[in-house]
């Protein structure tokens, strides 16, 4: 591989010389018609100081360390300075917020500075979030602070190092600037530290980008936005026609299936599945009120604004994957005028999550695959003694792993004794009624019942969970104490959590409090437990 600096960076910038631009130059909130993007330049900042950046992402682009952390590497990525090739713009877009039209969206704190090819011939869009104001800021301000930067960050990195489609994270900057937020929405605002994220994708695009054009009537502009995207991002389709249309819809489905699939695996859960959230590639896009289950529930979302409706819980992933799919096949209707096929790659959608599905529980119990004559009971057991009291879920599969399936009568051993390697998990043991630790025995007993069915030896079946089901995650009261101390100048722990999260399946012998329950003072407090919209 041949190293590039800076200055050698190759744009190529096709969004922008093949879709239409807004004729508008000037840089006021506005509606913007019949147009993809509009130019906009970052918002100069007074102090910028690289906090971290991610190598594995700086390698993407052929970059060193010692370009990364050099004061170019800073002045660029914190928008300061424009390199040779890069045009900056924010692109339209609309959509559905919890469930309403909501109009014209945009990127409203977002602006790509470019697309990068690297040596590779890959194509990566290079986006700064936090950068000021667009024609999309609407009535805000276009900065990010500290708080929320930090989270997007280490999440971007997290969820990629889990084998979890996802946009990434280069780099993360103070600005220098004090910026005013009110955290909770609750008429307490206060001054945080600005900061910057630059992001990068193969492609930013999503649901919304679509939308727009299509509640519009636009669609000459619909249509060139869903050409250029197959062209550009699906080209093994082949050159747009209505049948390419219905083919890239229904690979648009099935990448969206296998995300919440890996979404569902680990515990996470976005928090805003808004149709503007949802990636055409079906990538984990915009890290905002996102959160980890720790103890397991299915409608546990971290969102506080979403506390009520719950919307967007763990448990209601999918089917609003698939309801925001549903309001894409309807934006692509007027390219091909048939109900019929869309409909019908729609319903592909709940039968390929299905399947997906329950591989993915199959996988995590260590077997060879999942039996519907004997798994859908034995899931479904296992979902429902995961709720009887508060339960790790990280923990317990993890721990499940240690259960000896090779023992001889496992129906002769005490419950307490063969629950013992998962009690970890619990996070308060002495909830554990009788009937509770019966129940959880019992399914404890027919799990090793299936495993010995199958001829899985413990050595192979742990090896395989222990691939599939990690040690660590980012849970939100770890990315809370790094932001904690980051605030006060301590940007340790932000490196600290960025290598320990590179290698989530392993067991790191001194990073083992990692890898603990969340401690009972983060249960409640702010940040470690739900969020806001501006977290």
């Amino acid at each position: 591989m041949t190293y590039q600096t800076l200055e050698t960076l190759r744009f190529d910038n096709r969004f922008i010389h093949e879709l239409p631009a807004d004729p508008e130059t000037e840089n006021y909130c506005r509606q913007v018609m019949r147009a993809c993007y509009s130019f906009v330049k970052p918002t100069k900042v007074s102090q910028p100081q690289l906090i971290a950046y991610a190598k594995e992402v700086a390698e993407i682009l052929n970059l060193t360390d010692e370009e990364c952390e050099s004061p170019d590497f800073e002045q660029v990525f914190s928008g300061n300075r424009m390199l040779k090739g890069m045009t900056p713009y924010a692109t339209c877009y609309g959509g559905h917020q919890f469930g309403h039209w909501a109009g014209q969206l945009g990127d409203g704190r977002a602006i790509n500075l470019g697309e990068v090819i690297n040596q590779q011939g890959e194509r990566w869009v290079l986006q700064l979030k936090g950068a000021g104001q667009t024609p999309y800021s609407r009535r805000a301000d276009g900065l990010a602070v500290l708080r929320s930067s930090v989270r997007e960050f280490l999440c971007s990195e997290a969820m990629y190092h889990l084998g979890i489609p996802t946009t990434r994270a280069l780099s993360l900057t103070l600005t220098g600037e004090e910026i005013v937020r009110d955290m909770f929405y609750d008429g307490n605002p206060k001054l945080e530290l600005g900061a910057v994220v630059c992001r990068v994708a193969p492609s930013f695009t999503r649901f919304g980008n679509f939308q727009i054009f299509s509640a519009r009537r636009e669609t000459d502009v619909l249509q060139q936005l869903v050409d250029y995207t197959i062209r550009t991002d699906f080209p093994h389709l082949g050159e747009p026609s209505p049948e390419v249309y219905l083919n890239w819809f229904h690979e648009v489905c099935q990448r969206t299936a296998e995300l919440i699939v890996h979404w569902m695996r680990v515990g996470f859960v976005h928090g805003v599945m808004n149709t503007d959230n949802m990636s055409i590639l079906g990538l984990t896009i915009d890290y905002g009120p996102y959160g980890w289950l720790d103890n397991y529930s299915s409608d546990w979302t971290p969102n506080t604004t979403d506390a009520e409706g719950r919307r967007y819980c763990f448990g209601n992933q999918s089917h609003i994957a698939h309801w925001n799919l549903a309001q894409l096949a309807q934006t692509i209707y007027p390219l091909i005028e048939k109900a019929e096929p869309l409909q019908s790659i729609l319903d592909s959608y709940v039968k390929e999550f299905e399947r997906g599905w329950r591989k993915m529980m199959s996988q995590k119990l260590g077997l060879n695959t999942f039996e519907p004559a004997t798994d859908e009971t034995l899931v479904t057991e296992l979902l429902a003694i995961l709720q009887l009291v508060e339960t790790d879920m990280t923990i317990f599969y993890r721990q499940l792993a240690l259960i000896d399936t090779e023992v001889e009568s496992s129906s002769n051993i005490n419950g307490v004794t063969l629950m013992e390697p998962i009690m970890d998990a619990y996070y308060q043991p002495t909830q554990l009624t009788n009937d509770n630790v019966k129940r959880i025995n019992n399914w404890i007993c027919s799990y090793i019942e299936r495993v010995r069915h199958a001829g899985i030896s413990n050595e192979t079946r742990r090896m395989r969970m222990n691939s599939i089901n990690p040690n660590y995650v980012l849970r939100n009261y770890m990315a809370q104490l790094a932001i904690d101390k980051a605030e006060q100048g301590d940007n340790s722990m932000i490196n600290e959590l960025l290598e320990l999260l590179r290698y989530p399946y392993d067991e790191q012998s001194k990073k083992q409090e990692y890898a603990a329950k969340r401690p009972e003072w983060a249960r409640h407090r702010a940040g470690c437990s739900m969020l806001s919209c501006s977290s």
